[in-house]
């Protein structure tokens, strides 16, 4: 019951924000829609219809017009490389997705495989970073005497720099690479390491922008350990919760 009411909650407050800026954007898409029909009087409803959603199919994979050519680059190694982290890490973000029969059949069988390897290493790294922190821990009580006060410390601190590498840091270098605000570099950090991956905010997308070679392999690093530290901040939340 406390979970469905949560849920419930979590329902009727994002209908309230975000409802009236849905009907606010289908009208205005209506009325930019009878304006250019009115305005260009050649142009027809269904083939204007057509040629929406013609370039709606197009973005969704990873084209887009840019005055009398298109952009390519999303399936180059490196984009390539950036959704099969995407995958495994099930982030999933849906802004770009297989087209062929083959590359859908073996996306399948790649997340089959790869889901359960990321699981193990995402593991390895979690119990790493334990590691680091109970020895730090120990080497505080050798030195200064200390109990309790240094386990609760060395949380604190690695708490703290998680935050910092993971979270409040990582925003900056998007706002620089991305034109993001910090608010929207914050928002997709979250969304990311937490795969939930709406898939609205994704970096190295942009046509307009050009991207360093090391930009997105920085970025699958920062998604692997991100991931691993915000699990064990989970944990850490449903072992306060049970």
């Amino acid at each position: 019951s406390a979970y469905m009411g949560y849920v419930g909650l979590g329902a009727g407050v994002l209908q309230a924000l975000e409802r009236p800026a849905e009907v606010r954007a289908a009208q205005h898409l209506l009325q930019q829609h009878w304006e250019l029909l009115a305005n260009h009087t050649c142009l027809r409803g269904p083939a204007l219809q057509r040629l929406v959603e013609g370039i709606v199919q197009a973005y969704k994979s990873g084209i887009t017009l840019q005055g009398n050519t298109t952009s390519l680059g999303r399936w180059d190694f490196s984009g390539s490389f950036f959704f099969s982290i995407s995958a495994v890490t099930t982030i999933g973000y849906g802004n770009l997705s297989p087209s062929t029969v083959a590359g859908r059949i073996f996306c399948i069988l790649f997340a089959l495989f790869g889901i359960p390897l990321n699981l193990v290493l995402l593991n390895e790294i979690g119990q790493l970073m334990l590691l680091g922190v109970q020895r730090c821990a120990r080497r505080l009580e050798e030195v200064f005497h200390w109990q309790k006060k240094a386990s609760l410390l060395i949380k604190t601190c690695a708490l703290v720099t998680g935050l910092l590498l993971f979270l409040l840091l990582p925003p900056l270098l998007f706002s620089d690479k991305e034109g993001w605000s910090y608010e929207e570099g914050f928002y997709y950090s979250f969304i990311t390491l937490s795969t939930i991956g709406f898939g609205d905010y994704v970096i190295g997308m942009n046509p307009d922008r050009t991207y360093p070679g090391w930009y997105k392999n920085v970025i699958s690093l920062w998604i692997l350990f991100g991931m691993a530290w915000l699990a064990l901040v989970i944990k850490l939340c449903i072992n306060f919760l049970e």
